[in-house]
């Protein structure tokens, strides 16, 4: 579909936004392999997670939605069930990735397949350390879904250091490692999310500034309930688009402030906005609180690489950040974004371009100044939910009205963004 966004003159009030995406993600993971009945409070329906509950169904578990929690029943170790069908990561590469150490530890073969974006994503990166393991998987091309997963006779720990900075990877090791007796371990030189070991209470040491994350059978999950915090990667959009308008001030209630998220607060104050944490606590070892901003002048700022794991999510937001903060931004060591929804690369260089800005790609980012030329009427999403709002974001700033296309694929990830953005419409 396209959508026309119109200009925002200011921002003003409270938004409390939708569950966090990549908690919503483990909470139905761990929920369905627990042995029993789980509650999930605060669950974001978003089509990426709807498509995490439809494959655990699909492997035997019961969920279902009563009032606002969803209640999952739980199938515990090795209760899961061969599918009877093909399992439906959708778009969803933390689905499909996450679930690929589940699939490689069950006694059953089982297959597993995406949506085209997502079978154009790459999976060797993941099927690569889980074949150390032992397990059986074979991948169209050895690269892309779809996947066939057979029972595995020699599914072993190993000691794996990380070669790319991933959440994804780590946790499908630290998943299939959920199986067995003995310790597996992951060894991370780039810290990335670290909602898994936190959420199975892994054992983790540090060693010379490398984190060693350890899991047996022993952190396997057991039924709980589980309270999502806002998502910050959902939040950044509102945060940007309040730092950007002028008189405007908003609060974003109970948002996700985990360490390894809050790499786009500290690049957005290190750029002088006026961002502030407030009521923060920690509920069932996440961090969250209230974060309230105010509009600011910003200026760019070099961007460190080792916050770059932190960040990937939040890039496209924060480079219309740049647009209109002084001076040249420039990211570079983001080569990740090449393998997301889109090229992300390409897809803001692409839009960038349509501006009047200079704009230099690189194989690994790019560099745009600040100075718009043209104005556009229509923006290309490349059916990617964080670039649609990027430039929803970058429209409702500069422009009367403008028109993106394919705006329907924010539904991934946040499908009230529209109603959002209304409600704090000054």
């Amino acid at each position: 579909m396209i959508q026309a966004i119109k200009r925002i003159i200011n921002v003003k009030g409270e938004l409390t936004l939708p569950g966090d995406k990549s908690i919503s993600h483990r909470s139905v993971f761990f929920s369905s392999l627990a042995n029993g009945t789980s509650r999930i409070i605060n669950l974001l329906e978003s089509e990426d997670i709807l498509s995490t509950i439809n494959c655990f169904r699909n492997l035997g578990c019961s969920i279902h939605k009563i009032d606002e929690e969803y209640i999952v029943e739980g199938k515990g170790l090795h209760g899961l069930i061969k599918p009877e069908k093909v399992l439906d990561a959708g778009n969803s590469g933390t689905t499909a990735r996450l679930i690929s150490g589940i699939l490689a530890a069950q006694k059953f073969e089982s297959k597993l397949m995406g949506d085209s974006s997502l079978s154009k994503r790459p999976m060797k990166r993941v099927v690569e350390p889980l074949r150390e393991m032992g397990a059986v998987i074979e991948l169209n091309n050895d690269q892309y879904l779809p996947a066939k997963y057979l029972p595995s006779k020699s599914l072993h720990p190993i000691v794996y250091e990380m070669k790319v900075a991933s959440a994804q990877v780590k946790s499908a090791i630290l998943l299939a490692g959920l199986h067995l007796d003995d310790e597996t371990t992951v060894i991370e030189k780039d810290h990335t999310r670290d909602h898994t070991e936190r959420m199975l209470n892994c054992r983790i040491e540090e060693v010379e500034n490398k984190k060693l994350i350890h899991v047996s059978q022993k952190n396997y999950p057991v039924a709980r309930d589980y309270v999502i915090p806002s998502d910050i990667s959902t939040a950044a959009f509102f945060i940007v688009l309040t730092l950007l308008s002028e008189s405007s001030e908003l609060q974003l209630k109970d948002v996700s402030l985990n360490p390894s998220r809050t790499g786009i607060i500290e690049v957005l104050q290190s750029m002088g906005g006026l961002i502030k944490l407030e009521n923060q606590r920690t509920v069932a070892g996440e961090e969250l609180g209230d974060i309230i901003v105010k509009s600011s002048q910003l200026k760019n700022i070099k961007i460190d690489h080792t916050i770059i794991p932190n960040i990937i999510d939040e890039i496209p937001i924060l480079s219309i950040a740049g647009i209109f903060a002084q001076g040249i931004f420039e990211i570079r060591g983001v080569e990740e974004l090449r393998f997301k929804e889109s090229d992300r690369i390409k897809s803001l260089c692409d839009n960038f371009i349509k501006l009047g800005l200079e704009v230099s790609e690189y194989e690994d980012g790019f560099s745009i100044n600040s100075d718009i030329k043209t104005k556009p009427t229509f923006f290309e999403s490349f059916g990617d939910h964080r670039i649609a709002m990027a430039f929803a974001v970058l429209s409702s700033l500069v422009f009367d009205e403008s028109q993106i296309k394919d705006f329907d694929c924010v539904s991934i990830s946040n499908p009230n963004f529209l109603q959002q953005l209304n409600y704090i419409a000054g």
